[in-house]
């Protein structure tokens, strides 16, 4: 989808971005001007797909009485809910949007259409993504024909694609990269406005309105909540790629705008959930009558302004680290497997949580007691073990990916 860009405007900084590094003017010959990797972007990247897994691995809560498998959330006891208010989908949401605003620029300046990198980009998924697929049918194949009991091979198996949510959406959005892209250009600040209050829209027409009616209309809000911090990083990529005039600088201004609305929109979070009918929980927890995450609600809207802005405060320490080498070989690391790292994490914690139930007949620790703290660091290590080992088998299908201008492309 290609929209026409609108005429030049005078440059408007997103606070915390960083000197432009690429001009948009094409070069000689009409070649495209290759953009230089944002190491910003990797870290923004590599901190939501660590928190994402620590996040889901601190969840693993499950019993089994030799027929049936229970699974819980260990998140979901006491005051564990806080933890939740660092889940970082909108991080990964973030760093997709700048990667695809990245690509938009080097493909513009080439004169090529956005249809072709959507298509490679689709192609990239299709391998990780395809590989994932085929391996769990031949796992479910394989645990079927060994005796393992039906009834937690299939609680498994519903369980581990959940988590290709995040690749429609993000598929959706990339789509329309050259139309937000445009309303950035033309409408600044209104955009990034706009992309919020849709969502919250949304929302208040959910819980508002009587009837059932509304609960259809909430789903649109599975890509309108995302697109939030997905506009947000098409705009710092789009800023940081064009000219900047000298007293345009981010200063003191921007980066006290940036604890401003951070400060607020964490303020309206903890309101929202603090009146109801939001749960305090910002992901689905058992017993809620509602998930926060299940459509995306008002809380995670400007859960995700705060966090978004939190990040780009940051950004400087951030770019530091992730240049000096201890940071840039971490960094490095993720983003050449960020893809198979999220796609597998689960499957690391089921392997390891079904062996010790099923296997090794042992019952797991009772969440947040003494043993359960005890015992973090070796479930963990061996979470970490088994995800090593299916990085090493499974990482291949990522190696073969090819984006421009980023490895990486936005996914997770």
């Amino acid at each position: 989808m290609a929209v026409a860009a609108p005429a030049p405007a005078p440059p408007a900084v997103l606070p915390g971005a960083p000197p432009r590094a690429v001009r948009s003017a094409p070069p000689a010959g009409g070649r495209s001007r290759r953009v230089p990797r944002d190491p910003f972007v990797d870290v923004v990247r590599a901190i939501g797909t660590v928190a994402v897994v620590l996040l889901h691995w601190l969840m693993a809560e499950a019993t089994w009485d030799g027929s049936t498998l229970q699974v819980g959330n260990a998140l979901g006891h006491g005051s564990a809910w806080v933890l939740t208010w660092g889940q970082p989908l909108a991080l990964l949401f973030f760093a997709s949007g700048a990667s695809g605003a990245y690509q938009r620029v080097a493909t513009a300046t080439a004169g090529r259409g956005w249809s072709g990198v959507l298509g490679s980009a689709l192609r990239s998924v299709a391998r990780p993504v395809g590989a994932f697929v085929v391996a769990w049918g031949a796992g479910v194949a394989v645990l079927l024909a060994a005796g393992v009991p039906d009834d937690a091979v299939w609680r498994m198996a519903r369980m581990a694609p959940q988590l290709l949510w995040f690749l429609a959406v993000w598929v959706v959005l990339l789509a329309l990269v050259p139309v937000l892209q445009a309303a950035w250009r033309r409408w600044r600040w209104g955009a990034l406005a706009l992309a919020v209050a849709l969502p919250l829209a949304v929302d208040a027409l959910r819980f508002g309105l009587p009837g059932d009616t509304t609960a259809a209309l909430a789903g649109v809000n599975v890509v309108l909540a995302w697109a939030a911090p997905f506009v947000a990083g098409v705009a710092y990529a789009t800023e940081r790629s064009q000219p900047r005039r000298p007293e345009a600088g981010s200063g003191r201004g921007g980066r006290a705008v940036l604890v401003a609305v951070g400060l607020a929109a964490a303020l309206t979070t903890a309101v929202l959930v603090a009146v109801g009918p939001y749960p305090r929980s910002l992901i689905g927890m058992p017993g809620d009558t509602i998930s926060n995450l299940g459509p995306p609600t008002a809380p995670i809207v400007t859960h995700a302004v705060a966090l978004v802005c939190a990040v780009l405060l940051a950004r400087r320490a951030a770019v530091r680290w992730a240049t000096s080498p201890g940071g840039r070989a971490v960094t490095s690391t993720l983003a050449r497997r960020s893809m198979t790292v999220y796609l597998w994490h689960l499957t690391a914690m089921f392997a390891v949580v079904g062996a010790a139930l099923l296997g090794l007949g042992q019952e797991l620790p009772a969440s947040w007691g003494a043993d359960w703290w005890a015992s973090r660091p070796v479930w963990f290590a061996a979470y970490l073990l088994v995800l090593l080992v299916l990085v090493r088998a499974f990482g291949r299908f990522e190696d073969r990916r090819r984006t421009v201008p980023q490895r990486g492309s936005g996914t997770p």
